[in-house]
C-alpha cells in the first residue's frame, strides 16, 4: 500500500514539472523572499498632482507702508546753554517718542498746565454756561491766573492732576502745592498735549473748542516753538506755554505745542539774571534743529 502512495506522489510531482506549475510544501511557512525571481513591478501613472522635491516659501506679507517723517522728529540736538533743559516730540500719528537723556526730569509746569485745567474741567461739564466759557478763554489766551486758580479748585486741585497722570499715562508727573507747581516731564508734557489734541482730556464735544483757543493765544505769548515753524505750520499749531521767575533766584520757561502730526514740549530752568527770552530760545533752538 505504501508503495502505491509512494508511486502516485512521483507520478503527480513529475506531471506539475512538465506543465510549469510551481509546487510549494507548506507556502503559509515561506515567505515572498523565498522566490528568487520576483515578478516585474508594474508600471502606474498617477493622476495625483505630484509633490515638489523642495516646497517653495509661501511668499511673505506685504510690508506696511513707512510713515514719512512729522515736520517735527527725531534729531540730534544741542544746547549751548547754562542751566536745565529738556525736550520730547512724539508723533501723534504712531505715538512714538524721543527726547533729551533727561526727558523723564520733572520740573514745575507754570501756565502750561492751564490747557489741562480747561479740558479736565469741560470733560466732566459738557454744559458750561457763557460766563464760565469766557473765563476758559481766559485763561488759555491771556494766560489768566486768577482764572486758573478758580478751575484749580473747581477741578478738585491735586484730583486735577490724579486724572491727568490715569488718562493720558503719564508716568513722572505729580501735583504739589499749588496749579503753577505741578511737577510735570518733558516726555509727560508731550503725553499730555498728545492727550488733549486726541479728544481724550476734553471729550468729543469740547476738544475741538479748546485747540482752537489754543491756536489763539496772545501774540506774546506765541514764543518759542511757532516762531521756528514754517508759516504754512504756525495757523495750525495749538500752543500752551508757562513761564514765572520763582523766588529761588530760577527762570521756569516751558513750551508746548501741539502740530497736526507732532506734539513737541520743551522745559528750561536757568538764573534769572539771564531774562524770560532766554527760555524761549533754547524752545526756538530745540525746534528748529527738530525739523532738520
Amino acid at each position: 500500500m505504501r508503495k502505491r502512495v509512494g508511486f502516485t506522489m512521483l507520478v503527480l510531482l513529475a506531471v506539475a514539472v512538465m506543465i510549469g506549475v510551481p509546487f510549494v510544501w507548506g507556502s503559509d511557512l515561506l515567505d515572498d523572499h523565498s522566490f528568487s525571481a520576483a515578478a516585474p513591478a508594474a508600471v502606474t501613472e498617477s493622476t495625483a498632482p505630484q509633490v515638489e522635491a523642495t516646497r517653495k516659501a509661501a511668499p511673505a506679507a506685504p510690508a506696511a507702508p513707512s510713515l514719512p517723517p512729522a515736520l517735527l522728529h527725531p534729531a540730534a540736538v544741542t544746547v549751548n546753554a547754562t542751566g536745565f533743559w529738556s525736550w520730547t516730540v512724539l508723533d501723534r500719528r504712531t505715538g512714538e517718542m524721543a527726547g533729551s537723556p533727561n526727558a523723564a526730569t520733572t520740573q514745575r509746569t507754570a501756565s502750561m498746565i492751564k490747557a489741562w485745567l480747561a479740558a479736565d474741567y469741560l470733560r466732566r461739564t459738557p454744559n458750561p454756561s457763557t460766563s464760565i466759557l469766557r473765563q476758559l478763554t481766559s485763561m488759555i489766551r491771556n494766560s489768566d491766573n486768577t482764572a486758573a486758580s478758580y478751575f484749580w479748585t473747581l477741578d478738585g486741585r491735586s484730583a486735577s492732576i490724579t486724572r491727568l497722570v490715569q488718562m493720558c499715562g503719564l508716568t513722572d508727573s505729580k501735583a504739589y502745592i499749588d496749579w503753577a507747581s505741578t511737577l510735570l516731564s518733558a516726555r509727560d508734557a508731550a503725553r499730555m498735549g498728545a492727550c488733549i489734541g486726541d479728544g481724550r482730556a476734553a471729550g468729543p464735544k469740547w476738544t475741538d473748542w479748546v485747540l482752537n483757543e489754543m491756536r489763539n493765544v496772545a501774540s506774546s505769548q506765541e514764543f518759542g516753538i511757532v516762531p521756528a515753524l514754517p508759516a504754512t505750520e504756525q495757523a495750525a499749531t495749538a500752543v500752551k506755554n508757562g513761564w514765572i521767575a520763582r523766588s529761588d533766584g530760577k527762570w521756569h520757561v516751558n513750551c508746548l505745542a501741539i502740530g497736526t502730526e507732532w506734539v513737541l514740549s520743551v522745559l528750561t530752568v536757568y538764573p534769572s539774571s539771564k531774562g524770560m527770552g532766554y527760555g524761549a530760545e533754547i524752545c526756538t533752538s530745540v525746534t528748529r534743529q527738530l525739523q532738520a
